[in-house]
């Protein structure tokens, strides 16, 4: 039995005063009454020994900005942004020197029920992750679909550089066509310059591949020299930069006012953009804006010689086991050799006319032919 129960049963149980009891004890009267008051609230419990460390420390960082924390955080959310402990941290550290660490923003969110800890997820080093190392390097476009207020529904098309995660183009419209796309391209290239390569899943906007033939984006990028990247089909994670965009413009959309028509929704686009660009910090850019990341580093540009597709048709093939590429040409069909170091090789074939100019995928010359119309096959010159 400890002290304090003692001194509280001596009184009670033997009626032996407080004055005498402290005395003869050392200790000090208004422990024994403040005991007393315990026991009679809570029992033999109340006796327990408690902390004396204050519940509330006025001068304690976190408790200084808890209530910035919680306004921040309603601010963020009800704009439809991001509204994490680190996001916080990022907004509180513009406004102030001296700010809470992200561990102490998480425990205020946790403790006011913003708030509920999940169990820890796959640690970041089993992650793995591409980024281009510079701005322009990589371009990542793909469509995605909202709806108006009349159930409507709309396309978006966003196009985000890889390295920076910098929206450089989110358009809406009804129904993208394939010409829609290139247009959009063209008018982000005008402002951020023309990228090293362009990465994109097999939608028919992006590419006519599948029929064997090319798309306006296709010749379009051929035309400046940018290289062409497809994702493999049924693997979005491949354009995951993008796709991911299209999760926080999503967010931020379902926070707002539904748009009625596609002028009003593309006012609230270009709203977000600016956001996301240079105030929104983005967790993978070390809470840089993407802005930022974007500015801090020299462009790529396109490393390929530009090829003049005017007047050309142009279609894309793979070279089958033996060497060989078929062609239809004035409602016939002609074989002709590439060379069998080349088979299962994706090429392009440029034709004007009989002339024909077989190019390999990194856009290198592989054969140029007339073609001979007394003859189905057309083989490769005698060395």
């Amino acid at each position: 039995m400890d002290l304090g129960r003692y001194l509280v049963e001596a009184h009670l149980l033997e009626g032996r005063p407080v004055a005498e009891l402290a005395r003869a004890h050392g200790v000090h009267r208004s422990w024994i009454y403040k005991l007393l008051a315990r026991y009679r609230a809570d029992g033999v419990a109340g006796l327990e020994r408690r902390s004396r460390r204050p519940q509330r420390s006025p001068t304690k960082i976190r408790d200084l900005y808890e209530d910035e924390i919680v306004a921040i955080r309603k601010e963020l959310t009800d704009a439809g942004f991001d509204a994490g402990a680190q996001t916080i941290h990022f907004h509180l550290a513009q406004r102030h020197e001296k700010v809470p660490s992200v561990p102490s923003i998480w425990r205020v969110l946790r403790e006011r029920g913003f708030v509920t800890p999940e169990p820890h997820k796959r640690p970041r080093s089993s992650w793995v992750r591409f980024e281009a190392t510079l701005p322009n390097e990589c371009w990542q476009s793909d469509i995605t679909h909202v709806l108006l207020v009349d159930g409507s529904e709309v396309e978006i098309v966003n196009f985000v550089d890889d390295h920076s995660r910098l929206c450089l183009a989110s358009v809406a419209t009804e129904i993208f066509t394939s010409h829609d796309v290139t247009a959009v391209f063209r008018d982000a290239a005008a402002q951020w310059g023309f990228p090293e390569s362009v990465l994109s899943d097999n939608g028919a906007v992006y590419t006519a591949s599948y029929k064997g033939g090319v798309g306006a984006m296709e010749t379009a990028l051929l035309g400046l020299g940018i290289l062409f990247k497809h994702s493999s089909p049924y693997h979005p994670e491949t354009c995951g930069k993008v796709e991911r965009f299209h999760q926080t413009l999503k967010k931020f959309l379902e926070h707002q006012d539904p748009p009625a028509t596609i002028a009003e929704l593309q006012a609230l686009l270009d709203r977000f953009a600016v956001y996301y660009n240079d105030v929104r910090p983005h967790r993978a850019l070390g809470r840089r804006p993407p802005g930022v990341a974007y500015r801090a580093r020299t462009k790529a540009r396109p490393s390929r010689e530009p090829i003049d597709v005017e007047g050309y048709r142009v279609r894309h093939d793979k070279v089958d086991d033996s060497g060989k590429v078929t062609l239809r040409y004035a409602g016939r069909l002609y074989h002709l050799g590439v060379g069998r170091p080349h088979k299962r090789t994706r090429v392009v074939l440029l034709l004007a006319g009989r002339e024909v100019r077989i190019l390999d995928e990194r856009h290198r010359l592989i054969r140029a032919l007339t073609i001979d119309p007394s003859r189905t096959y057309q083989p490769q010159p005698r060395q």
